[in-house]
């Protein structure tokens, strides 16, 4: 049996549109680099620099200790990823990840943070119960309760793209157009006006 792995990125890219994925896993294809990923990359290291001069109250944490950008792999999951931070407490973990957008946590988010939670989880050997994302355009900190119905989403999810690269089926293009507008991939979309 063929085994695939995917990242924490890949369910991200799910969650925001199945396509990415596919061109990723299954019609590896050159993208362009878009001016979002560059500004990203910038934003974390300055978010980065201040994070380390930080307490761990903004956390509702008492103390911890910052790990960033560790790797973390689950060969029973099929999953790797590197969240931007964990913070290990004696008793748990919590994965932080940088946002550079605007309108709150979505759904692609949470899917994200959930798989970094798993990762920790077993990488780790304590619980994830919750993580937290940092909306860089307002500074604001969101924390997210990471569940058993976040957990499902990500193995069905994991599933599903398992499925998608076995049976190289073309998921349907996002119901929400104007996340085409400024896609890496949107030159791969013949039927995506």
């Amino acid at each position: 049996m063929l085994e695939l792995e995917f990242t924490a990125t890949d369910l991200k890219q799910w969650a925001y549109c199945e396509r990415i994925p596919y061109y990723r896993q299954v019609m590896p294809v050159n993208f362009a680099r878009t001016y979002k990923m560059d500004r990203g990359r910038n934003i974390q290291d300055a978010v980065e620099a201040m994070e380390r001069r930080r307490g761990f109250h903004r956390y509702g944490l008492d103390a911890g200790e910052r790990l960033f950008s560790v790797w973390m792999h689950s060969a029973r999951l099929g999953l790797s990823g590197r969240p931007d931070l964990l913070i290990l407490t004696a008793d748990a973990s919590y994965p932080v990840d940088f946002k550079d957008t605007e309108g709150g946590v979505r759904r692609n988010h949470r899917m994200q943070l959930a798989a970094y939670a798993m990762l920790a989880e077993e990488h780790f050997g304590r619980p994830a119960p919750a993580g937290f994302i940092y909306l860089t355009p307002t500074r604001q900190l969101a924390r997210v309760e990471l569940g058993e119905r976040e957990r499902a989403a990500v193995i069905e999810a994991i599933d599903r793209m398992r499925a998608m690269v076995t049976e190289q089926r073309t998921p349907p293009p996002t119901s929400v157009r104007a996340r085409c507008v400024g896609c890496e991939y949107r030159n791969y979309c013949g039927d995506v006006e």
